[in-house]
């Protein structure tokens, strides 16, 4: 169902003016329709496959490693590494790199946050909303996922979660991960760090995948992704609670995508289908044979149907 592997053709660095330099690419078509496309974590930086979601005939489609991650420097660092931060960045390159009034936005997972975040502030800027896996990174969210709930469903993989951390820390796992992810010692960091991603990176598929399983077990992908992911989760997304479902009003009127997996366990389905009935002019798809991971072929069918559809808007 993806489109053929291609390479960029123009890429470069954005220097932030606080401390970071931003990895951009732009793929596809140069005349082509505008595009964004938004990673999740946060932390895990852009692949080569999300390239492929698009038709680069009929695409102009800009990909970016968000702050501290992927081809981003510095690396792992949470320093000006905020939502607020990240939507600054995108207009940045919306306006320097592609010089556009107005793209597509495409997200999954953190990047469908991000997506809605940047779109809820500058409406006027999105042509387009797809998102995959929606994640509103309200605290019942996090709570499911990290203290209790997913672990009734993977107690195999929960018990090796939380086996670093001593019992007297286990009420808060995000803060206990928090304490060894910020740690002085890059050891307990990294020990850390590839705990909590095998974690995730365990439960993202409705079907065991080994590959999905390998996402992060490089130590430069753990750091990154860990680090980064837990420190948005601390500071609860450096958003108001339910922000993003109260404020789903200000995207009435643009036409929008939402896709989700039934058995998504990282970003259960109630988030999605609360945005649903909050932004009911989007089209809403619950795949029945899905879990979170955005190529299961269920999920993956939508997507590219979804990025056909809006290719000639």
């Amino acid at each position: 169902m993806l489109y053929p592997a291609i390479e960029p053709y123009r890429h470069g660095m954005l220097d932030t003016g606080d401390g970071h330099q931003i990895y951009w690419e732009l793929c596809g078509n140069p005349q082509g329709k505008p595009a964004v496309f938004l990673h999740g974590g946060p932390g895990s930086g852009c692949a080569p496959v999300h390239r492929q979601l698009f038709d680069p005939q009929r695409y102009n489609v800009l990909l970016l490693d968000q702050r501290g991650c992927g081809r981003s420097e510095p690396h792992a660092s949470l320093a000006n590494n905020t939502t607020w931060h990240l939507v600054s960045d995108m207009e940045r390159l919306r306006t320097d790199v592609m010089g556009v009034e107005r793209w597509l936005v495409f997200g999954g997972s953190w990047g469908s946050t991000l997506a809605l975040a940047y779109a809820q502030q500058h409406p006027e800027h999105v042509s387009e909303i797809i998102v995959r896996g929606i994640f509103g990174l309200r605290r019942a969210e996090l709570q499911w996922f990290y203290q209790e709930g997913a672990s009734w469903l993977f107690p195999d993989h929960w018990e090796a979660y939380i086996a670093p951390i001593p019992l007297d820390e286990r009420d808060d796992m995000i803060a206990a991960y928090h304490k060894r992810l910020t740690s002085s010692d890059p050891v307990e960091q990294l020990r850390a760090a590839k705990t909590w991603s095998r974690w995730e990176d365990s439960t993202i598929t409705l079907m065991p995948s080994p590959r999905h399983q390998q996402s992060h077990a490089a130590d430069r992908a753990a750091l990154a992704f860990a680090r980064i992911e837990n420190h948005y989760f601390v500071n609860g997304g450096f958003m108001e609670e339910g922000q993003l479902i109260r404020d789903a009003y200000k995207l009435h009127g643009i036409p929008g995508t939402i896709v989700q997996g039934r058995y998504d366990i990282c970003t259960p389905a109630r988030t999605a289908w609360e945005l649903h009935r909050a932004w009911p002019q989007a089209q809403f798809h619950l795949i029945p044979d899905a879990g979170h991971a955005f190529d299961e072929p269920g999920t993956l069918a939508k997507l590219i149907e979804a990025t056909d559809s809006y290719a000639a808007q």
